[in-house]
Order: structure tokens, then sequence, then C-alpha cells
């Protein structure tokens, strides 16, 4: 039973194996090839074969014109005795013997009466085979060519006949039969035979050549597709690095460069969910140590008090949290519909500048407007006034540690790389942030220094919807982006730090 159940799995996984190469573009690829060479060699061989075909007909009618030259003599010099109606004195048949002397190589010579009889004949075929070949009778009007039955010692049953009229009184009293082999040497069957032989051993060669080509160019492919099979989520490491500069090449580039990306953002989609994790744990887990602690024993209205304001504290940073990463998803999914309407950056910096005063004066820290020129940009006003209020909100959690904080913000214009474009400025004589660290700001969750974790930031600002997620950077540089502007930071560790938002500039209001 193992036996049986063995040979069928090797005979099925035979089959597939034989359907897979059969259907395989290397096969494919050798049997087109094959095929095209195939035609090619066809048309070339049938070419070469009617060339010879014609140089032999034409020795052949050669060596009829001088057979009949010499029986005739030099009196019909110069005319065409083929395709011309030729006349023979009686004297002809005077000495017929002597038509021995002018057969060819594989000749025939015969005289045929009027009535179609043959009397007398020389060379390789008989009386009796001529008179079965049935000639018609055109007094030497062209050529006729016939097929004799094949019989030994002869190579060539093709001959071509050509019977002038023999005259008496004016009368036709019979036909000369002159005829030749087609190919008395046989040379177009040693063709036909080296022909075919040679088209078929060729094919073979550039089947079994085109199939080995085509596998070593396909073997690139095959390395992707093991490298496809053998790459997981959890394992994207693997890189194809195939050397050279084909198509191949650069499809296996492709793939290693879709790999980076795929690694990249699968790294950042485990590091977006662990910080996630932990940053949702701390609410959770302060959420539940207060909630034990008000129901374990008797408490204070007091201490119920204090339990449901930090409870409630810890939801508010929850729900924004949530929400910030709600933004993000529908940014990385494109699911934003942005507008684009002409806007004053003037206008939107004043209304955040106006909604972030009460977060500000509870944190002591003052706002100071510098310069707001009127200047039109094209954008999405809800958007951008986010991104403004994340990066305001961001200048007053940094500031309000030190002593006199205060947060500038001004707008203008100027020329950079030949374009004119609109800037925003936030400066901030805060804490500042370190060289090193300047390149991180925007990632996801990044915490920069203790300055920027939340439960430094005092309980007036979050209860102001102020508690910093790690997320306000990462959704601010993204909707400068989305508006083909950049966020530029400079900063001075302990002294200030200053965000230029840098957007083009919308010149056509009606």
């Amino acid at each position: 039973m193992f036996i049986k159940t063995h040979m069928k799995i090797r005979e099925g996984f035979s089959r597939k194996s034989l359907t897979q190469f059969f259907h395989s573009i290397r096969f494919r690829l050798a049997l087109w090839f094959v095929v095209i060479l195939g035609v090619v060699m066809v048309t070339f061989s049938g070419f070469v074969y009617w060339r010879q075909a014609q140089d032999v007909r034409m020795i052949a009618l050669g060596q009829l014109k001088l057979t009949l030259e010499q029986i005739q003599g030099s009196s019909h010099e110069g005319e065409d005795l083929i395709e011309h109606p030729l006349q023979f004195s009686p004297t002809i048949t005077d000495n017929t013997s002597n038509l021995n002397t002018f057969l060819q190589m594989g000749g025939v010579i015969a005289l045929q009466a009027a009535d179609g009889k043959i009397l007398q004949s020389t060379g390789d075929l008989p009386a009796e085979q001529i008179q079965q070949l049935k000639l018609p009778l055109i007094g030497g009007k062209g050529t006729v060519q016939v097929t004799v039955p094949k019989k030994q010692g002869i190579e060539n049953n093709h001959y071509l006949f050509v019977n002038p009229v023999i005259l008496q009184n004016e009368q036709v009293s019979g036909y000369l039969l002159v005829g030749v082999p087609l190919d008395a040497n046989n040379q177009l069957g040693r063709l036909r035979i080296s022909l075919m032989m040679g088209n078929l051993l060729t094919l073979a060669i550039a089947l079994t050549g085109g199939f080995l080509l085509a596998d070593k160019a396909m073997r690139p492919v095959r390395t992707i597709t093991q490298a496809a099979r053998q790459i997981s989520e959890t394992d994207l490491d693997m890189r194809l690095n195939l050397p050279g500069q084909d198509e191949l090449s650069e499809l296996a580039n492709t793939f290693d460069d879709m790999l980076d990306r795929l690694q990249a953002a699968f790294e950042r989609q485990r590091q977006f969910t662990a910080d996630a994790s932990h940053e949702l744990r701390t609410p959770l887990t302060i959420i539940d140590l207060e909630t034990n602690r008000g129901l374990s024993t008797r408490r204070s209205v007091d201490e119920h008090d204090r339990i449901l304001r930090t409870i409630q504290s810890e939801n508010t940073f929850m729900i924004r949290l949530v929400n910030n990463l709600l933004s993000l998803a529908r940014m990385d999914a494109g699911q934003v519909n942005l507008k684009t309407d002409a806007l004053d950056l003037s206008d939107i910096t004043l209304e955040v500048i106006e909604r972030m005063e009460p977060i500000a004066a509870a944190q002591t820290v003052q706002l100071v407007i510098g310069d707001l020129p009127e200047i039109y940009i094209q954008g999405d006003r809800p958007t951008l006034i986010q991104m403004l209020t994340n990066l305001v909100e961001n200048a007053i959690k940094y500031t309000a540690s030190v002593i006199k904080p205060q947060v500038s913000i001004s707008t203008g214009r100027r020329e950079e790389a030949g374009h004119e474009v609109a800037w925003v400025r936030v400066r901030d004589n805060g804490i500042g942030i370190a060289s090193e660290q300047q390149a991180h700001i925007f990632d996801r969750f990044y915490q920069a220094d203790a300055a920027r974790n939340r439960s430094n930031v005092g309980d007036d600002l979050r209860g102001q919807d102020s508690s910093g997620t790690g997320l306000g950077l990462a959704i601010a540089q993204w909707i400068a982006q989305a508006h083909h502007g950049e966020i530029r930071v400079e900063s001075v560790v302990g002294q200030e730090s200053t965000f230029e938002v840098i957007l083009p500039i919308f010149n056509h209001i009606e």
C-alpha cells in the first residue's frame, strides 16, 4: 500500500513538473526561438533548392540543344532548336546506328512514326517504356517533362523531351525523340537530404542552446521568486544585490528598493504600535489605580474630587492621543481631502494666536505678535490652523519652565531658489533642542528629553487639552508637506528654538 501511494505521489509530481516545464517562460522562449529560426531556415532552404532546380533544368536544356545541334549539323547554327519547329530531311534516318554517337550521358534518342509508334530507340530507356510515356506530338514546340517508372540503375526518373518533326516530300513522316535526364547526377535528391538533415540538426542545436540561454536569462527571476518566498513580515533583511545593468538587474534593484521601503514601513508600524501601546498603558494604569483607590475605602469629598479630576485628565489625554492617531492614519491612507482656497496667512496666524492665548496665560507664557503682512497662500484652512496650533502649543510647552517665558509669532515673504515663498515663524526662549535630536523631533512619539514628557507638564495645561502625545510635530510636518512646503528648525540649547514653515505664494487673487 505504501509503495503504491509513493508511486502515485511520484507520478503526480512528475506530471506537475512536466506541466510547469511546458508552461514555463524558458520553454516558450526556446520554442519561439526555434519556430522563428525554423521558418527562416525553411524559407532559405526552399530558395536554395529552387535556385538549384533552375540550374539543373538549364543544364538539361543545354544538353538537349547540344544533342540537336550535333544531330542537325551546322546548317541550323544560331537558331533556337527547342522553341521553334524544326524540319528533318529523311536522310537523318538513313543510318540510325550513328544516333548512338550523339547520346548524352543517360540520354535517349528514338524515331517515332507519325501515328506515335516508336520505331527505333537508343539510350537508357527501351522502346516499350518510351511508348508507354505517350508523349504529345508537338513537333519541337518546346520541351516536355515526364516522369518514368523507376528501375534499377536509374538514379533520376525525371526526363526532358523534345520531338522535332521529320518531313518527307513536305509531309510529316515521323518524329525524332531526344530526351535527357533532368538531374543525371541526382543533385537535387542529395541537396534535399542535406538540407533536411542540416535543418533538423540546426534546429535541435538551436532548441538545446536556446533553452540553456533562456534558463540562464531567467535565473535571476528564479532568484527573485525564491527570495520572495523566503521573505516574511518578521524577516525583511534579505536582498538580491544582482550585478549587471540589464533589465533583470534593474528589476532586482527595484525589488531591493521595494524591500527597503517595506522594511522601513514595517519598522515604523511596529514602532508606532509599540509607542501607541506604551502611551495608552500609562493613562489606563493611572485610571485603574485611582479607581481602585477610590473604591477601596471610604474617602472624603475632596479626595473623591481629586480622583475624578485625575481620571478626567487621563481620559482627556487618551481622547487626544486617539484622535491624533486617527488623524495620522487617515493622512497615511490618503483619506484627508484638502481644499485649495486662497487664504491670507496673517489671518490664519491671528486666529491661532487667539485660540492659544488662554493656554499661554495658564502657563504664564507671553505671546508676542510680530509683523503680520497680508500674504496669500493656497491651501486648506482647518489643517493649516491645526499645523500652526501644534507649533505654538509645542513652543508654550517647552517655555513654561523658564523665567519670563515668551513665544513670538510672525509672518513674511522672501525670494528663495528663484521663487517667492511665504514664511511663518514660531520662536520661543525655552529649553532648546540639541542638534543631534533635531533630526528626530518630527518622528512619531519621539521624546527629546524629560521636558517633552507629559508628566512634567502642569495640570492646568493638561486640563486645557494640551497634553503632549508626541504626535503634534509629526502631524504639522505632514500638513506642511501636503501643501508643498516644509518646516525648518533652528535651536540653541538653553536659549531658544525657532520653527519656520515655508509655503508657496499664491499670486492670482480675483
